[in-house]
């Protein structure tokens, strides 16, 4: 159905709504009264079948504005549902009731911003623990100053987690926040009351950055910087949806060049990063031999980007206007012969994977999400995937020119482990595939056209290498940010997770955690 005739049912069922269309663009803006805002989302989701993708909330000079972000999962097309407060009643009604994807959207509004969401079953004590930061602090407010620190912190110092389990014999094992090597600060809660876990609470934000805050009033250059930093492990994915969504601001048209470059880029950064999360599922099992040998293809992958690019995480090649160089052909075809020789290896790798029964025992049948569950928390990227959901932005919403490439999206049914590491595997290979379009087809002319910043607001996206990623910019009058929001892959699986990690074994936990791929750092961003 296309927006114009979803804009007239709205229109028919809502005769206050104020809808404007925007064909060039793909996207139709429905301003609701407030009231409505739970219907509207409920239809536009549940009867429409459009996906969530994120609450964008803006201080205004004298109201708060909200926006409901959806998406269509078979046709290129936004909707985003507008409401308007005054800044002296900050209450809105809740939508995750119906709409569960919403449910830390919400929270982390009320947290940051002061916001209540009435109907909400759980708010408060999420991003901002009660135990470490008095409640009512809210710093995404425009007159917190982010720059002086809390001189008299209030914590509640008789905070105790909300255990659930009440079964003669229950307790609750905690693991975290503080681990050995890289593993970054994560807390978590297994209530049981023998072998399996009945319920499971990742507390995260122990490393929260507020890259929101911090960014307000900058250039979009230095906004560019935290854009990219933020998660480095997918760098270039997050900074490709940055720049686009000042590229849609701006009314730039990229050169064909450098978008064929571009996807280059992102193809080489999800080969590696899979090949990476591979290496991880192995070490959770100790498959000792084939950690190493993931373990050295992540490595000659990340000297490639280097030997390629001058940075091994593609650090400084995404600006708004195209790519900040330029990449000889015979260069790019080289890069492209190396990345289909490290991938045969893979793929051995994949063969001796499937026939080792020790390490199958441990993924098959082990931390099952259902479509439903995938469907309700809005789960993206390879773990919605293994779940049956075959929602790929560069195909469902494509840009930088993915419309022109031809590459398959692994879809399993299982949902558990093993079917997770497949759509890895697969993944990585359909990757290299298009790596050699984007070589095979690679057009003359620059990479790079000028920009002249100017006053709006836009979003831009990509299906980074966890899936779906969201970037909502705002540029006020005087040509700085004022309003910067990520919507990440990993804020979103991690709300899912309890669902794989539940009902299992405690010795499952770290094999679970590994095949969902969560990333710390892009969550507490």
């Amino acid at each position: 159905m296309t927006l114009d005739n979803i804009q007239e049912i709205a229109i028919r069922h809502w005769p206050d709504i104020k809808p404007r269309l925007d064909l060039s663009h793909s996207l139709c803006e429905m301003e609701c009264e407030l009231e409505d805002i739970p219907d509207v989302c409920k239809w536009l989701s549940l009867e429409m079948h459009y996906v969530f993708a994120g609450l964008i909330v803006e201080e205004g000079s004298s109201d708060w504005e909200l926006r409901y972000v959806f998406y269509s999962d078979h046709e290129p097309g936004w909707i985003y549902i507008l409401t308007h407060q005054p800044l002296s009643d900050p209450a809105f009604p809740s939508i995750s009731g119906f709409l569960h994807a919403a449910d830390w959207h919400e929270r982390e509004a009320e947290d940051l911003f002061g916001l209540y969401f009435a109907g909400h079953p759980r708010l408060g004590d999420f991003v901002l623990h009660n135990e470490r930061w008095q409640e009512k602090l809210r710093p995404m407010l425009h007159s917190f100053d982010g720059k002086k620190s809390v001189e008299h912190r209030m914590p509640d110092l008789e905070w105790k987690p909300n255990l659930i389990v009440k079964a003669p014999g229950a307790f609750g094992m905690t693991i975290g926040p503080k681990f050995s090597g890289v593993t970054e600060p994560v807390h978590f809660l297994l209530e049981t009351v023998g072998e399996d876990v009945i319920r499971t609470i990742p507390r995260l934000f122990y490393k929260y950055r507020a890259i929101e805050k911090i960014a307000e009033r900058l250039t979009t250059e230095s906004t560019l910087l935290l854009a990219e930093r933020f998660a480095a492990t997918t760098a270039f994915a997050h900074s490709l949806a940055f720049v686009q969504s000042i590229e849609n601001i701006c009314g730039i048209k990229v050169p064909e060049r450098a978008q064929v470059l571009r996807v280059l880029l992102a193809e080489l950064e999800r080969l590696r990063h899979h090949v990476g999360a591979v290496q991880e599922i192995c070490e959770s099992t100790a498959l000792a031999v084939a950690t190493s040998q993931a373990a050295i293809m992540e490595e000659e992958l990340l000297r490639l980007s280097g030997w390629f690019t001058g940075h091994r995480y593609l650090f400084g090649l995404a600006v708004p206007g195209g790519l900040n160089k330029e990449f000889d052909d015979s260069v790019c075809h080289e890069a492209v012969q190396q990345a289909k020789a490290i991938l045969k290896r893979f793929d051995r790798l994949e063969e001796m994977l499937r026939v080792s029964s020790s390490f199958l025992d441990r993924l098959e049948e082990v931390g099952i999400v259902n479509q439903l569950e995938a469907m309700k928390h809005g789960l993206v990227g390879p773990v919605a995937r293994a779940s049956g959901i075959t929602r790929d932005l560069r195909k469902v919403q494509p840009y930088s020119g993915y419309e022109a490439y031809t590459f398959e999206v692994p879809c399993e049914q299982e949902g558990d482990g093993y079917a997770r590491l497949r759509v890895l595997f697969e993944e990585a290979r359909q990757s290299v595939k298009i790596m050699e379009q984007a070589t095979a087809s690679l057009p003359g002319g620059p990479v790079f056209s000028e920009v002249r910043i100017k006053p709006g607001s836009a979003l831009g996206w990509v299906e980074a290498p966890r899936g779906a990623a969201f970037h909502w910019l705002r540029i006020g009058e005087d040509g700085r940010v004022s309003r910067y929001r990520l919507i990440t892959p990993s804020f979103v699986n991690w709300h899912g997770f309890h669902v794989a990690a539940e009902n299992f074994a405690f010795q499952d936990f770290p094999i679970i955690l590994a095949t969902f791929d969560l990333s710390v750092a892009e969550n507490d961003r």
